[in-house]
């Protein structure tokens, strides 16, 4: 069997390295709760995809992510940390997780990893490793990556959707 896979490996030198990655991520935007005014001179909620955002603005460092064709994702963050309130600088204890959204704001469909999620170390660094369910269908138009927090599900970061285009530096 090892021959057989050697075999194929060396005439369809495509095969042994075909790309699985379906969406790539490549930096990241952390939360600002308000998203504006309104025409009433209310503060407008920063909701994204029908998820609310943490009560808090949080940034984030740096943000890595792939979402394979079987719905695997693997998401790298830096540096998620508070910047407001008594626990500024800090992780706030919290825990998160990661979810897809694809297709238009008002009818995108989600995609999640469970809903325990990862601790945040004291640096605010955290690595998910899961499958996302339901998995990512074959496309995904208008991609969105939420890091949510394990608590309440409210937003802290966002991913920056990468494209084929993209030439920044690795």
């Amino acid at each position: 069997m090892k021959t057989l896979a050697l075999a194929l490996a060396i005439l369809f030198p495509s095969l042994a390295s075909a790309d699985s990655t379906m969406l790539a991520f490549k930096g990241g935007i952390g939360v600002d709760p308000v998203a504006g005014v309104t025409s009433t001179g209310t503060p407008a909620v920063n909701v994204v995809r029908g998820v609310s955002p943490g009560g808090f603005t949080w940034q984030i460092t740096a943000l890595t992510a792939e979402v394979q064709a079987d719905g695997r994702i693997s998401v790298d963050g830096r540096g998620l940390l508070l910047t407001a309130g008594n626990a500024i600088g800090t992780t706030g204890g919290q825990r998160v997780f990661a979810a897809v959204f694809c297709g238009p704001a008002t009818t995108a469909t989600a995609h999640s990893t469970s809903a325990a999620g990862v601790a945040l170390a004291a640096n605010g660094d955290f690595h998910i490793d899961d499958a996302l369910t339901p998995a990512v269908l074959v496309s995904c138009d208008n991609p969105v990556l939420l890091i949510l927090s394990a608590a309440n599900g409210h937003w802290f970061a966002a991913g920056i959707p990468r494209n084929g285009s993209d030439t920044r530096e690795e």
